[in-house]
Parts: C-alpha cells; sequence; structure tokens
C-alpha cells in the first residue's frame, strides 16, 4: 500500500493508504460539471454505481425515482464505531462530498441540501468547503447526535424533523416522504463523493479501474492486531486477504456485518452479495490471537443491545438476552447455549428495523466462525485468554 497524496486531518484521523491510483483521496477535487437527472441515471447505471450504506441499493434507481424540487439529504452520521471511511471524506476531502451534493440538487432542481453530521470536526470542515464555493445559502450542515440507530435514515430524517430520532416501523422511502415531508434523496457520504467522481470522470473514465461487475474505487476501514486502524481506498476486485494478511476469521461489513474464514473473497459488493456476505459499512477488521473472541463478541453485542431505541422487543428483550448469554459465556459460566441459538433465530425480521437483524448476524457468524473456541467456553471455564477489548466501541475518537 501506498500513503495517500492528501495530508489527513489532525483531529484523530487514522492512517490513510491507497492501493493503485487515488480517486477519493487524490487531493485535488476535480472540476464538476453540471449534469441532468437523465444523464447522472443512465451513467450511475453504466457504472453499476451502488450506495455507499449499508443496504448497497443501486445509485440510478434511487435517482430515477424521484421528482424535480426533491431535497437532498447527505447521510454522515457514520455511528457505526468500527467504521472511519466517511469522516476521512469529509474531513479530508470535504468539497468533493459537497460538489456531490450540489451536483444531484443541480440535477433534481432542488431547494435545500442538509448534511447530516455527527462529528464536529467534519462539520466545520464542510461548513468551510460550503462558504468557499459559495452554497451557504442552499446548503445547511446540521449537527447531530443520534446514536446508532439514529444514523438509519427514517430515524435520521425524523431527528432532523424534530421528532425522536427512532425508525418509523413501517417502510416509508425519503423518496416518498423525507426531510419536512418531502420527497428526499438520501445517500450515504461516500456516495456522493462517488457521485462526484462520475460526472467529473464520466462513466469509462468512471469504470477505467475496478471490475466489470463493480467499477471504480472504495474506501475500507481496516483493523488488523499490527497495524491498529486505517482506511483503505482500493479499487474494487481488491482481495482481501491482501489488505489484513491472515488466516484468522474475518469480520466482513461492522457490526452488523459478518464474520467468515473464507480468506480467498474480493471486494466486491455482488460477488460477497453472492458469498451471503454483505459490505455493509465497508469495515474489514481481524482479532489478535492473544484475546478471547467470545469475550470480543460479547462485548460488541452488549454495547448493540444498549443502543436500542428501546421501541421493540427483539431490541429491548431479545438483543439484552442474546448479549446476557454471551457475557456469561465468556466469563467461563454456565450459560443457555441452546437457548442462545433460539433466540440468535427468532430476532431476525420481527423488529422495527434493521438494528435486531444486523446484531444477530454478527453474533451468529462470530459463534460460527470460533466454534472451537465457543466450544471450550460451553464445556465450562472459557478460553484462557482475556478479553483485550480489540474492537472499538463507541464514545469519543
Amino acid at each position: 500500500m501506498s500513503t495517500a497524496t492528501i495530508t489527513p486531518s489532525a483531529q484523530a484521523t487514522p492512517p490513510v493508504y491507497v492501493v493503485g491510483t487515488a480517486r477519493l483521496l487524490a487531493g485535488d477535487t476535480p472540476a464538476v460539471p453540471a449534469r441532468d437527472q437523465r444523464w447522472l441515471v443512465e451513467a450511475a447505471r453504466a457504472a453499476g454505481l451502488l450506495g455507499r450504506g449499508g443496504a448497497a441499493f443501486p445509485v440510478a434507481a434511487k435517482l430515477a425515482s424521484v421528482g424535480r424540487g426533491a431535497t437532498v439529504l447527505v447521510n454522515g452520521s457514520e455511528s457505526e464505531p468500527a467504521s472511519w471511511k466517511d469522516r476521512v471524506l469529509m474531513r479530508c476531502v470535504p468539497g468533493l462530498v459537497l460538489d456531490g451534493a450540489l451536483l444531484v440538487a443541480g440535477a433534481l432542481h432542488s431547494r435545500e441540501v442538509v448534511l447530516a453530521v455527527a462529528d464536529a470536526s467534519s462539520v466545520a470542515a464542510l461548513q468551510a468547503a460550503s462558504h468557499q464555493r459559495g452554497a451557504g445559502g442552499r446548503v445547511r450542515v446540521v449537527h447531530t447526535e443520534n446514536g446508532f440507530v439514529g444514523g438509519e435514515v427514517q430515524a435520521l430524517v425524523n431527528g432532523l424533523d424534530q421528532r425522536p430520532a427512532v425508525p418509523n416501523g413501517r417502510r416509508v422511502l425519503p423518496t416518498v416522504r423525507g426531510v419536512g415531508g418531502r420527497p428526499t434523496f438520501a445517500s450515504n457520504v461516500e456516495t456522493f463523493a462517488q457521485l462526484a467522481l462520475l460526472a467529473a470522470h464520466g462513466p469509462e473514465g468512471f469504470a477505467s479501474v475496478g471490475t466489470a461487475a463493480e467499477p471504480g474505487t472504495t474506501l475500507v476501514s481496516v483493523h488488523t492486531p499490527d497495524h491498529g486502524t486505517s482506511v483503505v481506498e482500493v479499487p474494487h476486485g481488491t482481495t482481501l486477504a491482501s489488505l489484513v494478511g491472515t488466516s484468522r476469521p474475518l469480520l466482513i461489513g461492522g457490526y452488523h456485518g459478518s464474520w467468515t474464514a473464507a480468506t480467498d473473497l474480493r471486494i466486491e459488493r455482488p460477488a460477497l452479495r453472492a458469498a451471503g456476505i454483505g459490505w455493509g459499512a465497508g469495515v474489514v477488521a481481524t482479532l489478535p490471537e492473544t484475546t478471547c473472541p467470545i469475550g470480543e463478541i460479547a462485548r460488541v453485542a452488549a454495547w448493540l443491545a444498549g443502543e436500542s431505541v428501546g421501541q421493540c422487543g427483539p431490541c429491548v428483550f431479545g438483543l439484552a438476552a442474546i448479549a446476557g448469554d454471551l457475557t456469561a459465556l465468556a466469563r467461563g459460566q454456565r450459560a443457555d447455549t441452546a437457548g442462545l441459538r433460539r433466540r440468535l433465530g427468532l430476532v431476525p425480521g420481527r423488529g422495527a428495523c434493521s438494528h435486531p437483524d444486523g446484531a444477530a448476524r454478527f453474533v451468529a457468524s462470530g459463534l460460527q466462525a470460533y466454534a472451537e473456541d465457543l466450544s471450550r467456553h460451553e464445556r465450562g471455564g472459557g478460553c484462557g485468554r482475556p478479553v483485550l477489548s480489540a474492537l472499538p466501541l463507541g464514545g469519543p475518537r
């Protein structure tokens, strides 16, 4: 890996690297010409551009479904503790993010662009970029503090409209009713940066790196025992093994993601989806051999249970029970592992949002990936290794 050409923010930004040619992290923001809605839809479809949030929804379909005058919402919550990629973009190349948002706003003839951002340093960087572009009258940067579930788009819209920042339960797309009750084109920070690159380079230039199945580059938040935390821009098709260099189980996608023992996977959303793995928040993590993996999974499960907004049973009771069983296991105590497995199967699909689904997926896949360690704990006494708190949780960063 080579170091990026940008100068990372001094505000606790982790090391930043680039594999191949930098696009998002090139440093100099390219000139982004105005494009109409039809051009953007066709270009996004030609490039196979997928949203850079957890759902990886086709950007072309979302752009085509929203009408003239829709509000543009940039979701910069990044409440996933293991993810740094959006803050790297907002702190280091805020102009690229803003240019992407203004590009979409121009194509949709939008009256307002809202950037909802949880990180104070990112807020300052985006406000400065907005001032430099003379876009203050159209752009509203909002400092949000909504927690993990509050970053879900429905919850985010509710918070912006001065309602409790919780999901609605009934799925109403922002393209139908979003900020202020108006149709809203909402997407992740990196999605807007990618749209700016697509408009600047055109579909063919955009697709000059990456793979046929997924052109372009993407950002990855990488956590390894040897090198700590970093953010890496990679072309799609890059092998995960080249980033982490280990045969130990990998966590892919973050704390709503999956653990896997497969080390031959490539960073390409369609291929990962075919393997039953979501790219999620773009996180790849491995644990040191010296820590207790069951204890690490239990720590995150307890944190996820505590992040519930308390509006449905699977979160309030299911996640708490799962976390309690895991904590007992990690401490070498007897636990109802049959009940734990039963609850992991009952929680998904029953909540008001995807939080219980993602938490159950994280735990269930982790117990499968570390089946041998789980067996040691089930026999009583634990594995003999301490819990080193290798996986980051919430708090100031």
